[in-house]
């Protein structure tokens, strides 16, 4: 091919990207296929074509054009950076058509020949697009249900693995049921998966800050963790969202448990000398601190401790007050209260 082939090329090239950027398409289509038809070695002659059907949402065209642009690329062994750019703009023309897939696969292509920010954005936010895609495919509210019953039946059976493999299938199925992940969470702590349960436990409150049983799951993970006071914490949040009571056994169980293991008296034999003596240090203790002295004086605590004495049953009504409940575990603090 001539030099001036070549030359002429450039200018029809040249004209082509003027009509262009005036938006007059079909006069820059006909400067471009002059062009080709000179010099048919400029793949950058191609791409700028492609760009002028992509303008005009001729995909299909587009697509051609670039595929066209790539293989006559390699033959010639042009420029790396402009094969790049042909792939790229072929994912452009497959993300307008609705392939994903295969604009993914151009988009990496590009990457591989000549890796730009521009093209790697292209690439993440088609990915996103196949991934949501491929969810509302997926989604299935009865099929969901269906799992989380599996699952169910197999956490009775104490397969908790099982159990979550159903739990995790009725998520992707309906992600926005807290139900599977409250159960799922409840899994992860009978195998100790601490981390896990407390991601499951964050979504159910995240999805449904009334959902009592989230901050039951939260208030578990903490406990394992040994942040009694923060497990009491979500559990009281737990008691304002159980408006029906529904949950109140499960609740009251896990603050009495909070509540000893917050206690440091209460391993201590009852009845034996070390306990007696510990006993009458956490007295000279509480003798000193006004707090634990208004509530020892107070009447309407007076009475409750008294009942709680008579019935530890009785605990179980009383700490459902959080007032009252705050005022035992500053006792159970300080040494004076212990639960069995």
């Amino acid at each position: 091919m001539s030099d001036d082939n070549k030359q002429q090329a450039l200018a029809e090239k040249d004209l082509g990207n003027q009509a262009y950027k005036k938006r007059q398409f079909e006069d820059a289509l006909a400067h471009y296929e002059k062009a080709w038809s000179l010099d048919d070695t400029n793949i950058s002659i191609l791409t700028n074509k492609a760009a002028v059907l992509f303008e005009q949402e001729k995909y299909d065209d587009c697509l051609k054009v670039c595929e066209e642009a790539v293989e006559k690329g390699r033959s010639v062994r042009a420029d790396y950076k402009l094969i790049a750019r042909a792939l790229q703009r072929a994912g452009n023309a497959s993300v307008k058509l609705g392939q994903l897939e295969k604009a993914i696969e151009f988009y990496e292509k590009s990457l591989t020949e000549h890796r730009t920010s521009d093209t790697l954005e292209k690439l993440r936010e088609t990915q996103k697009l196949q991934k949501e895609k491929e969810k509302a495919a997926y989604h299935d509210p009865e099929l969901a249900d269906k799992a989380r019953e599996e699952g169910n039946k197999l956490f009775k059976e104490q397969n908790w693995p099982g159990a979550i493999e159903q739990y995790t299938e009725a998520i992707k199925r309906n992600d926005k049921d807290v139900r599977p992940y409250s159960n799922r969470a409840a899994c992860y702590l009978k195998l100790m998966a601490v981390y896990e349960a407390e991601k499951d436990a964050n979504k159910c409150i995240e999805l449904d800050p009334t959902f009592a049983r989230g901050y039951i799951r939260k208030a578990a993970v903490e406990f394992a963790k040994k942040e009694y006071q923060k497990a009491i914490d979500f559990l009281q949040q737990a008691q304002e969202n159980d408006k029906e009571g529904k949950a109140a056994r499960e609740i009251n169980q896990q603050l009495q448990k909070a509540y000893a293991a917050m206690n440091p008296m209460a391993g201590a034999a009852a009845g034996g000398a070390g306990g007696e003596e510990s006993q009458e240090e956490a007295l000279k203790r509480a003798a000193q601190d006004p707090e634990v002295q208004r509530i020892l004086g107070d009447p309407v605590m007076q009475q409750i401790l008294q009942q709680m004495q008579q019935d530890p049953q009785a605990a179980q009504e009383h700490l459902k007050n959080p007032q009252v409940a705050n005022n035992i575990r500053k006792l159970m603090n300080a040494g004076i209260l212990r639960v069995a």
